[in-house]
């Protein structure tokens, strides 16, 4: 994954903003996205977007059109959109309340990563530890939270479905030590 600057995740999160704002389905989505990218926008220091554009653009991320009345317009690319994405889920959207009530099923993160996609193992190891999974061996973690789908969602955006299983499990032979720590006061 390509690694951004403040500035550069603030122009390419801006960026990707646009396209959520062409996907709003009400006016309240619309202007509740269009308020963030706005306060996000007026921090960027003139010198330092024109710095992390020419990279962002040297990378092929971004890319300046030309429109019919001469002014321009900055896009993502392909490869801009999907790290975009990646940066959207890896900067905070993954991040959710937990239920107030437990509903007595266990999340269980199973993966089996290639050296290759190192990498990736690194990103979604941090990301468990985020959420608060437990380590239950060394490529197995648990929750008793729902959190299956933004991990889903990483992986996917990786391509990585072959080496990552989700599995709900209603109990867990050593689940006492793992509810005192999920549960301090039981």
């Amino acid at each position: 994954m390509y690694r951004f600057g403040l500035v550069q995740r603030k122009i390419m999160l801006a960026l990707l903003g646009g396209v959520a704002l062409g996907l709003s389905a009400s006016p309240r989505q619309y202007f509740k996205t269009f308020r963030k990218i706005r306060h996000e926008w007026k921090k960027i220091d003139q010198r330092n977007f024109n710095r992390s554009f020419r990279r962002l653009s040297h990378e092929k991320l971004i890319e300046e059109k030309t429109l019919t009345d001469g002014s321009f317009k900055l896009v993502l690319t392909e490869k801009g959109k999907l790290e975009a994405k990646k940066l959207n889920l890896l900067g905070g959207s993954i991040k959710f309340k937990k239920p107030k009530r437990w509903d007595g099923k266990w999340r269980i993160a199973l993966f089996d990563i290639p050296e290759k996609d190192r990498a990736f193992r690194d990103i979604l190891r941090e990301h468990l530890r985020e959420l608060k999974f437990f380590k239950l061996q060394h490529s197995v973690f648990v929750s008793p939270y729902p959190f299956e789908k933004p991990i889903l969602e990483l992986v996917s955006l990786y391509s990585a479905e072959p080496y990552v299983r989700m599995i709900t499990a209603i109990r867990i032979d050593n689940q006492d030590k793992i509810k005192r720590h999920f549960f301090k006061s039981s």
